[in-house]
């Protein structure tokens, strides 16, 4: 039963990846809008996009998980989110809250390359598990989770969700304040737009958002640039220079920041400004960077999310109670 899961697991993560565009909406975003024309198929013959299979054995049998739908007032319509317990967990159980955020063209039930919240958290690392969290996903729309007019994903998020979750014991919602609180008892992580909205939710509420981690972020570094890729990224030049993550970057001086980025990703150079501009003061937290071969593709969104998460476990983890 353990191995016939362990080949379904790689099996959703892995299949079908000889091209960009089988990275999901990621890929085909990037293949329709003229960015990867034919340097996917180019990257794959010549070995650019070769990415290890991870190691998902061994692992514990996954803990619960439960989905459903609210309305936001902050994006006008009804979401659907799904919450996903550690083994051992069901709904009740107080933990720490990992929001994880979907790509372009993806939604709550999409947002892991090829497992369910559950099925993250039953991974280990090295063989080792995670000290238990909850992870839950939502559906952000196409927007790159910053706000547009009657659409406000990051207000959702915010506002609705994490309230939504603090209900039911995650994130640890709780009236004690101060440092070392158990308010402060959530952590982000998204690939590709996903990946850029995590950083941008960390950026605009450090004193909410314990660590984060972005795969693959889809980083642009000028207006013009998201334009010509996806003119519905930003509503306007306004908007973008508001939520750069690049310019604001030093918001994450005090914030946990993991950053993995495949070297023939077309979104790598906006990736190493980004790593330029992270904080280097004094006071600052040590990023944690991972540049290695690889795309904006499947097998390097599923090789990375075992040591992300891993990283917001323990960063969640580390925080008194």
């Amino acid at each position: 039963m353990v191995h016939a899961s362990r080949r379904r697991f790689l099996g959703y993560g892995l299949a079908g990846v000889v091209v960009a565009a089988a990275a999901g909406g990621a890929g085909v975003e990037l293949v329709s809008r003229g960015v990867l024309p034919g340097k996917g198929m180019l990257d794959a013959i010549d070995g650019a996009c070769s990415v290890a299979a991870p190691d998902l054995a061994p692992y514990a049998p996954p803990g619960s998980q439960r989905s459903g739908t609210f309305y936001s007032q902050a994006r006008r319509r009804t979401v659907g989110y799904t919450i996903g317990y550690p083994p051992g967990h069901r709904p009740g159980a107080r933990l720490p809250l990992v929001l994880m955020l979907h790509g372009y063209g993806g939604n709550h039930a999409s947002a892991l390359s090829g497992l369910t919240p559950a099925q993250a958290l039953a991974l280990r690392v090295d063989g080792t598990p995670p000290p238990p969290m909850a992870l839950v996903t939502v559906d952000g729309g196409v927007g790159y989770w910053n706000p547009h007019p009657g659409d406000n994903p990051q207000a959702m998020l915010t506002d609705e969700l994490i309230p939504l979750c603090r209900r039911r014991g995650l994130g640890f919602a709780s009236t004690i304040t101060g440092v070392g609180s158990e308010a402060h008892r959530v952590g982000v992580m998204g690939i590709s737009m996903g990946g850029y909205g995590a950083l941008l939710l960390a950026e605009k509420h450090p004193d909410l958002i314990s660590a984060v981690a972005a795969i693959s972020p889809a980083i642009w570094t000028s207006y013009a640039q998201a334009q010509a890729a996806n003119a519905g990224a930003y509503a306007s030049a306004a908007d973008f220079a508001a939520d750069d993550a690049v310019t604001h970057a030093a918001a994450l001086a005090r914030v946990p920041v993991r950053v993995a980025s495949g070297l023939s990703d077309p979104f790598h150079p906006g990736v190493q400004a980004l790593v330029r501009a992270l904080p280097k003061t004094p006071g600052g937290v040590p990023a944690v960077i991972t540049f290695a071969n690889g795309c904006h593709t499947a097998p390097f969104f599923t090789a990375q999310e075992p040591p992300s998460l891993a990283f917001l476990a323990h960063h969640l983890a580390s925080f008194t109670t």
